[in-house]
């Protein structure tokens, strides 16, 4: 594991840091960034994300779709929380807390924006990011990866519609083809470029995919970590304007990661997975593609919006919370393996 992996909360949190002191003392430079757009997406961002998933996109082989059965058990109950569980669970969770239990507290405007960014957030399995927790935990790889392809593949035709009905059973009207144009930026574009890439790759030898994987790691999360820095200086007015704010939206979005996680994890259990498999669909069921989400977010609302802020949280928390759901799927394993049923 590279450095930039082993110290990874140490770097998110130094580029919240940095991000929001830049959006404070350097407000001119990152409002011109963040009016560089077309068609309300972010050009600067989009590059960015870009740069961080494609090289984990290359990763994946979609012929390793055909071996799902090998793990069927793993991935249904894997497809059962990302599609069936945690964006109705999210949707629920953001009625009870951010339209009644903090309701006083929010500025109600906004209450509607909070909870189509908790929306967006849990519409969208992540693609990228699962793969580093997947190592962390020595998960299955070849479910991993064809999980990932999966749901990538059900994301194209399902995360629009499904937050169409979401938001609109919260009385938000929803231009779909905003949310169009993002699934195919960021889901669409990028597959395609890392799988042409990919078969270049292998025409001139295993290993030459295997050097460029290699030296891509690091410029991978280094563009993870500009956007942090990018996004927090977009939304560091905002961060230390409503602390409050921040702290609220994070409640909804903690329960939810530690809520699926475990009932992904225990599911498997009880379906007989072996652990390997199990930890992935954990972290899976649980991890959110947050690029998407705040593309969207900005896309359908603005920079400003209370979605954008909602799902600037989800990323936020996502690594803290994510990196502490590794360490207690890697100290249950014992547990785990005792007895399954």
């Amino acid at each position: 594991m590279s450095i930039f992996e082993r110290y990874l909360t140490l770097w998110v949190f130094m580029c919240i840091i940095v991000g929001v002191l830049a959006g404070q003392f350097l407000p001119e430079p990152f409002h011109a960034l963040g009016e560089m757009e077309i068609a309300k997406v972010n050009l600067p961002v989009g590059l960015l994300i870009w740069v961080m998933i494609i090289p984990m996109l290359l990763r994946i082989d979609f012929n390793t779709l055909h071996e799902v059965r090998q793990h069927w058990r793993g991935i249904g109950v894997t497809l059962f929380i990302n599609w069936a569980v945690k964006p109705f669970s999210m949707a629920l969770l953001g009625w009870l807390f951010i339209r009644h239990l903090f309701a006083p507290y929010l500025p109600a405007e906004q209450l509607d924006s909070y909870i189509a960014g908790l929306v967006l957030l849990a519409a969208a399995p992540c693609t990228a990011m699962v793969f580093v927790w997947s190592r962390l935990v020595s998960g299955e790889p070849l479910f991993t990866l064809s999980q990932v392809a999966l749901n990538d593949t059900i994301m194209v035709f399902a995360f629009a519609p499904l937050v169409a009905l979401l938001l609109g059973l919260s009385s938000i009207v929803v231009p779909w083809e905003t949310l169009l144009v993002s699934v195919v930026l960021y889901i669409v574009v990028p597959v395609l470029i890392a799988q042409l890439w990919r078969k270049y790759l292998l025409a001139r030898g295993e290993a030459s995919l295997a050097r460029t994987l290699e030296q891509l790691g690091p410029i991978s999360i280094s563009a993870l970590l500009l956007t942090l820095v990018l996004l927090f200086a977009f939304q560091g007015k905002a961060i230390i304007d409503q602390p409050l704010v921040i702290l609220m939206l994070a409640v909804p979005i903690t329960i939810q990661v530690y809520f699926t996680s475990g009932l992904a994890y225990w599911l498997n259990r009880r379906v007989g997975e072996a652990h390997c498999v199990a930890g992935s669909s954990a972290l899976i069921g649980a991890s959110n593609f947050f690029e998407l989400a705040v593309a969207a977010a900005i896309s359908l609302f603005g920079f400003e919006s209370g979605a954008a802020l909602a799902t600037v949280v989800g990323v936020l928390i996502e690594v803290p919370v994510m990196l502490s759901v590794v360490y207690l799927v890697k100290r249950s394993q014992g547990w785990y393996e005792s007895t399954q049923g």
